[in-house]
């Protein structure tokens, strides 16, 4: 079974990227230091490959269709537009985004899917929602764009044992949805 594995945090060189993927990782993830220093995309990129360059963005609505940069673990708001990012990002190499939404992770009502059409429609990368799950169906919902998945971390659907990965699977098949793991 193949079950591609992204490593993020404490990513800051592309020394430090080489080191997690020599161990094995097939992506690395970063975020603070890519708002830091924004040529870090480029530099991974171009000694990895862009599919190997995730970028990381913590998302918190500002105003009605306005979302900003969150970094340092959500504690710190950069002032910067998500949507603009998101394509920045891209025209500097990256191969895909981890778009979380930080006003729906956790609560488990669904998915930010106006915050993932909005960066799916100024970019043409693949969009991995991320924060709000709280039932299998909210794995159905369409959100216009290059979606290409939605994330279930920590505080999901399964940490509680609410629900299984194959209750999940078995609601996925109903639907004609494939589901593929990633970590």
């Amino acid at each position: 079974m193949f079950i591609p594995l992204a490593v993020g945090g404490g990513i800051r060189s592309v020394a430090d990227a080489r080191g997690i993927l020599m161990a094995g990782a097939d992506k690395v993830s970063v975020n603070t230091a890519a708002v830091r220093r924004p040529e870090l995309i480029t530099e991974l990129s171009l000694e990895f490959g862009a599919q190997a360059v995730v970028l990381a963005i913590d998302a918190r609505r500002h105003a009605p269709g306005q979302w900003h940069v969150y970094t340092r673990g959500g504690r710190d708001d950069e002032g910067i537009d998500v949507i603009e990012w998101a394509a920045r990002g891209e025209a500097l190499g990256a191969g895909e985004i981890l778009l979380t939404s930080m006003d729906t992770d956790g609560v488990q009502d669904g998915f930010d899917c106006a915050l993932t059409r909005a960066a799916s429609s100024a970019t043409r990368i693949p969009i991995i929602a991320s924060g709000g799950a709280g039932k299998p169906e909210h794995f159905r919902a369409r959100a216009d764009g290059r979606l290409r998945g939605r994330g279930a971390g920590r505080l999901s659907i399964f940490h509680y044992g609410t629900y299984t990965v194959n209750q999940l699977k078995e609601e996925l098949d109903r639907h004609g949805i494939p589901m593929r793991m990633s970590g």
